[in-house]
């Protein structure tokens, strides 16, 4: 994939306004990236994985995950379409809570972001371009979706509750409640080498985190990587373009 291909598919990505009419300071910073290398965890991702677990160990030293300002935000935005945080949390504090006894390790990638959603405490999700079938789009759920997932170590397919924010294509949902969980069809593998990258943004956490979360991301990637990125807001507040 080339800069064009990827700056192509980020034009195409959509928030449906029924997402900004339930939270207005919703940001998404989007990045697309090609030339990646994937595979087992490294020692850079290593690395990144226990400079995470030692800032989480810091940031809750005083209280539960649910005291963090973005962490509160989520809790909130996830009552707004009728989920219980307390028993579907946000990937942010999914990940912390999992931080004192140890981050999981996955595959280079997708420990890489792990770790970068805690040191940024923002919710951080990573998919595999390579396996979209059309643009990618956050909206609230029908409930007839298809949701690709695995149940009691078989694959199976499940279907988001009505109303509920997903993420999905022209096939069915790659993530469900906003940046709950991925599916299988569209996560990232050991052999990816092209994907998407979300940040979840809401208020306090300020459009700089944000973009300095971005380009923390792709500084670790290295230097041998295409990449172009896109930050969606509301359309009132922001036409919020850009390209990398």
């Amino acid at each position: 994939m080339t800069e064009a291909d990827l700056r192509s598919l980020l034009d195409r990505i959509t928030i449906a306004d029924e997402v900004f009419d339930l939270r207005p300071d919703y940001r998404v910073l989007l990045i697309a990236v090609a030339g990646l290398e994937g595979g087992p965890t490294d020692v850079d991702a290593e690395a990144a994985l226990r400079s995470a677990e030692a800032a989480a160990r810091t940031a809750l030293a005083e209280g539960p995950p649910e005291d963090l300002p973005h962490v509160t935000a989520w809790r909130e935005a996830y009552r707004s379409f009728g989920a219980k945080p307390q028993r579907t949390r946000n990937s942010l504090e999914a990940l912390l809570r999992r931080a004192e006894s140890g981050l999981p390790r996955v595959d280079r990638l997708t420990d890489l972001y792990n770790a970068l959603s805690v040191l940024h405490e923002l919710p951080i999700g990573g998919e595999d371009l390579t396996r979209y079938e059309g643009a990618p789009r956050l909206v609230r759920a029908q409930g007839d979706e298809g949701f690709d997932t695995v149940a009691n170590g078989a694959p199976a397919t499940e279907h988001p509750n009505a109303g509920e924010l997903v993420w999905r294509d022209d096939i069915g949902v790659t993530c469900r409640r906003w940046n709950w969980r991925q599916a299988s069809r569209t996560r990232l593998e050991m052999d990816t080498t092209a994907a998407l990258f979300v940040f979840d943004a809401l208020a306090p956490l300020t459009d700089g985190r944000l973009e300095a979360a971005g380009d923390d991301l792709l500084i670790r990637l290295g230097p041998g990587v295409r990449s172009s990125s896109r930050i969606i807001s509301r359309p009132s507040t922001s036409a919020g373009a850009g390209g990398s």
